[in-house]
């Protein structure tokens, strides 16, 4: 058993029957998705699902998982996702997927956020490995790019095969990156307040635990 497999066991040994988890997007995901599936058929497990994605709704749904739509939800129990990045206070950087409003959305909404990652997601502070994702509307990215350098930023529209990077519900993608290096508390209220941001990838005070695999086992850190 891998390390990935390891921590989606672990993280969902936390669901409990009845409740509404939301499932987030990539390979530990699967995972997570694939064990609650197996606890499902096995252990009795009735509990309801909402997706982050059409990839995880995907995978849900051939596992025989109920999901839910997020328009008909006001609150969820639990989110389970990884991170691209995690402080020492749980601070999270997200979005190299770029479906960062269905993510935010979720995890602001639920009782409890679990982030399953490795050691290397491991930083001193956010911005440390990658650039930050901020989701602009396609008419406002050159007037957001031109704020966000005002403000000292170094700004990189994403491309994918030589176009525009889209999100799931159409945004653009700006990576953006700042020198002299700032806390992570001020880059959330800049880009917080920053007019045309859709959505970004900095998730301060939403993580309740994170669950890194290293080496064959497990720990945890709770906020």
């Amino acid at each position: 058993m891998n390390d990935k497999q390891l921590v989606a066991i672990e993280a969902a040994k936390h669901v409990e029957n009845g409740m509404l988890v939301g499932l987030g997007t990539g390979s530990t995901a699967d995972l997570f998705i694939e064990e609650l599936a197996r606890r499902m058929k096995e252990d009795k497990l009735k509990c309801k699902v909402v997706s982050s994605s059409a990839a995880s709704a995907r995978k849900a749904g051939d596992l025989g998982l109920q999901l839910m739509e997020m328009a008909d939800i006001s609150h969820l129990d639990l989110y389970v996702d990884g991170a691209d990045e995690v402080t020492p206070d749980l601070t999270l950087l997200k979005g190299r997927g770029a479906d960062l409003v269905k993510e935010k959305l979720l995890a602001k909404a639920a009782g409890q956020f679990f982030v399953l990652i490795d050691q290397s997601k491991l930083v001193s502070r956010i911005g440390e490995k990658y650039p930050i994702p901020v989701e602009v509307p396609p008419f406002s990215w050159q007037l957001v790019k031109h704020g966000l350098e005002n403000a000292g930023g170094k700004v990189v529209l994403r491309k994918k095969d030589d176009q525009p990077a889209v999100s799931s519900h159409g945004s653009w993608i700006l990576d953006v990156t700042f020198e002299p290096r700032l806390d992570a508390a001020t880059l959330d209220d800049l880009l917080n307040s920053t007019p045309g941001v859709v959505e970004h990838g900095i998730f301060r005070g939403l993580a309740r635990g994170v669950f890194m695999a290293e080496n064959g086992s497990v720990t945890q850190r709770w906020a």
